[in-house]
């Protein structure tokens, strides 16, 4: 490989919550024992070279007044978002800066919903999702994810449509790559998942905001391109903080090409005058969708699918009671816990402890609406990938 993903990067010290922080409340690392971070959802790779040179090259001018961005801050967009999702005709009219992808929800929300209306989402849910909409005073509705007989997880359109019916919901958030699942959706489910929408005149807000992370032998569909109706109801929220592990700079997009919709995001997101872009976010988006960007994103998606693998095939094999399904985008595992707890008479905030115990820094999963779920970042090199399956093995799951 040209790029290096295999170099245990040291980050202590360096505004790194993932290894500054320890998440599970009462856990502590016992002695002997170094830290891997596996929880918050960021990556301990080095980034591609060229968003340090580009911020380098930016950073040598003196002078960080008022700006708007570039034509080749745009054009940077148009020519990813052809190269890695195939989109075609996409025009500098329809993209608009966003400081989050959250930020992007949060606005649309408020564009088309009302104080205590309801909204609905697919469960598990990311909690993003869920703090979003409840500070933002909404009703979440959720439609339950369901695993079919071979565990994919599937969507249920008519409980959906049953849903939506129910609660006179006109907003939908679609996550695709689904978090925490990891499911990247076929182009015949997001077509039934639009069509209901359609039927029932939903406005779409769909998070891909994982839309780079996509594991061998799966492919990203964007949700605008499955049909005319999809590309005219859907707000899009894209960005490279996740796929170049940038979001302490803070930089995402929309895609909107709909005008009514785009000019009610719009004035919804300037009503605080917070929605404004960082001068060196632009020119590390600028650094990022560049030809080197594209073989450092297809190296990283090798490394994660090689991750994905080992830790899939390591905890069905040796982790007995523990269930999963395999994800096929994102670089997070979504543990399913529930038999193991109840044949060893425990609970998840002790299992969660031990595995601190032995340095390995993994997420409570159950907010995301699982009641035994774990949620795992396999976004790290992959001999400490090989290292916490050991330690879980040997002084957790089967001490």
């Amino acid at each position: 490989m040209k790029y290096d993903f295999t170099t245990i990067m040291d980050r202590t010290g360096k505004d790194s919550i993932a290894v500054d922080t320890i998440p599970i409340p009462g856990a502590e690392i016992q002695p002997g024992y170094s830290k891997i971070p596996m929880w918050v959802a960021d990556m301990n790779f080095a980034t591609v070279p060229t968003i340090q040179q580009a911020i380098i090259e930016r950073v040598q001018h003196p002078a960080f007044g008022y700006f708007r961005p570039t034509k080749e801050y745009f054009d940077s967009i148009i020519h990813w978002q052809k190269v890695r999702h195939d989109v075609e005709g996409l025009t500098e009219e329809a993209i608009g800066y966003e400081n989050g992808v959250l930020g992007c929800v949060s606005a649309a929300v408020q564009a088309f919903t009302s104080v205590s209306e309801a909204v609905l989402l697919h469960s598990p849910t990311y909690i993003g999702f869920t703090g979003t909409m409840k500070n933002a005073g909404r009703r979440i509705v959720h439609s339950q994810l369901y695993q079919d007989e071979n565990g994919v997880w599937r969507m249920d359109y008519e409980d959906m449509d049953r849903k939506i019916k129910e609660n006179n919901i006109h907003v939908a958030i679609f996550c695709s790559p689904h978090n925490p699942t990891g499911r990247v959706w076929e182009k015949e489910e997001i077509e039934k998942a639009m069509e209901v929408y359609r039927k029932n005149d939903c406005i779409v807000i769909s998070d891909e905001i994982w839309s780079d992370l996509i594991l061998t032998g799966h492919h990203h569909i964007p949700t605008q391109s499955v049909s005319e109706d999809a590309k005219n109801r859907t707000i899009a929220v894209y960005a490279p903080s996740k796929t170049f592990n940038l979001a302490g700079l803070i930089g995402s997009y929309h895609i909107i090409y709909n005008k009514y919709l785009r000019d009610r995001v719009v004035a919804q997101s300037n009503t605080t005058h917070y929605n404004s872009m960082n001068v060196l976010s632009m020119h590390a988006l600028i650094g990022a969708y560049k030809p080197e960007g594209e073989k450092w994103v297809d190296e990283l998606c090798e490394v994660l699918t090689d991750n994905v693998n080992y830790a899939y095939d390591y905890i069905t094999t040796h982790f007995k009671g523990v269930h999963l399904a395999k994800p096929e985008g994102t670089y997070m595992l979504y543990l399913d816990c529930e038999e193991w707890c109840k044949e060893h008479q425990t609970d998840v905030d002790t299992l969660l402890r031990a595995g601190v115990a032995v340095g390995v820094i993994w997420q409570d999963g159950r907010p995301f609406n699982r009641p035994y779920a774990i949620r795992l970042n396999l976004a790290v090199p992959h001999s400490l990938v090989v290292e916490a399956m050991k330690r879980l093995d040997e002084k957790v799951f089967n001490a």
